[in-house]
């Protein structure tokens, strides 16, 4: 079992995460009295508290809620429900989860209106699947979740409405513990899920806000601070950094010919090839128009001039079907690099500027090719 609860503690810890202790620790010393147990706790407490309102990016937000209850609460995984979209009464997994076992056949989904979601929103609190009455025992939602072997499961509690679930895997209970949940941790993971709660909310809203509804990529304002973030960044942990520029070739014609639906088919068809190819920790943006900007953290030229040729070879590649019609799409990209030798910019507008020549070199020569901005496009 030592062995277990090892794992809990070397998740992988970065500037987001709060500076806490697990819960293993105090009740290690049995020696503290339950009032300095207590206070230690609202101490955690509130580190949680700051940590998870000073993250806005759901992504990572939701990393940092993983490490918190599997450190706290001493379980071997944890997933997320929440709301995939504004548009949606449902709640979903979705990629939201670690350390827990999924059944590719299952669809994870909970519905706003099912008997489930109505007894859990009544009672509010962290349950047992075994403290639920026959009627959401016979749910498709009740099966789904006891697939996931949970523990314990706290819903995310919002303005009075459930907004989202906590779903808390195996307990790694200590020698001679029960591995069942007292009523003091019970509270805790209360407290913790309100928390939750709060932060997944406000940074949906910024999500959402920060994201183009049709590409569902994200805005070129956001797109521009997450840049200049990252470049301070570069030059701080001396790391590379590339941007890379697509336009759709002819756009216009897409439109002219087969109306302004099929070109808003084809910007979404090229978004998902953007969005699809590229890694966790870089980021698409829909820059205006048929134009698109990607940012590759610790990405130098030669594996952004690599990125840039894949996602330009799969659009090209690419079957585009609408209505009956089978249509040719290329793209033309522009690659820049900050480099602390040869281009050391500190601007997020020039390196994208950059990229956007790169781009336009690509286009006089014909199009449908990637073009890296060197010293002589810079002049």
């Amino acid at each position: 079992m030592r062995r277990s609860v090892r794992r809990v503690k070397n998740i992988k810890k970065s500037s987001h995460y709060p500076r806490l202790q697990p819960l293993v620790a105090i009740q290690e010393t049995m020696t503290i009295p339950m009032y300095e147990k207590q206070i230690y706790d609202l101490q955690q407490l509130l580190e949680i508290s700051r940590s998870l309102c000073s993250t806005l990016e759901l992504d990572k937000l939701i990393e940092s809620i993983f490490y918190i209850v599997m450190a706290q609460m001493r379980v071997n995984g944890v997933g997320l429900f929440i709301k995939p979209g504004i548009e949606t009464e449902k709640l979903s997994l979705g990629k939201n989860y670690t350390g827990l076992e999924l059944d590719s056949t299952i669809k994870y989904e909970i519905s706003m209106d099912s008997e489930f979601y109505e007894q859990t929103s009544f009672y509010r609190i962290p349950f047992e699947l075994k403290e639920m009455n026959s009627s959401a025992r016979n749910t498709e939602e009740f099966k789904m979740m006891s697939s996931l072997k949970p523990s314990i499961v706290a819903p995310l509690v919002l303005k009075n409405h459930v907004n989202g679930y906590l779903v808390l895997g195996e307990r790694l209970a200590l020698d001679d513990e029960s591995a069942s949940f007292s009523d003091y941790e019970k509270n805790e993971l209360f407290n913790i899920a309100s928390l939750a709660s709060v932060a997944v909310n406000n940074a949906s809203l910024v999500e959402q806000s920060s994201t183009d509804m049709m590409t569902r990529l994200k805005l070129k304002y956001y797109f521009f601070n997450m840049l200049t973030d990252k470049i301070d960044a570069a030059y701080l942990r001396n790391e590379p950094l590339s941007v890379l520029m697509f336009d759709i070739d002819f756009f216009k014609k897409f439109n002219d010919n087969y109306g302004h639906a099929c070109g808003d088919y084809v910007l979404q068809e090229v978004a998902r090839i953007i969005s699809e190819s590229i890694g966790a920790s870089d980021m698409a943006s829909r820059y205006g128009g048929e134009e698109f900007t990607v940012m590759l953290p610790g990405s130098k030229k030669e594996e952004a001039l690599e990125m840039a040729e894949k996602i330009r070879a799969k659009v090209e590649a690419n079957d585009f079907f609408y209505e009956n019609q089978h249509m040719k799409v290329t793209i033309s990209c522009g690659v820049s690099e900050l480099s602390m030798t040869y281009n050391p910019v500190t601007s997020a507008k020039v390196f994208v500027d950059q990229a956007d020549k790169a781009l336009y070199v690509s286009k006089r020569n014909g199009r449908n090719c990637v073009t890296f901005a060197d010293e002589s496009i810079f002049n």
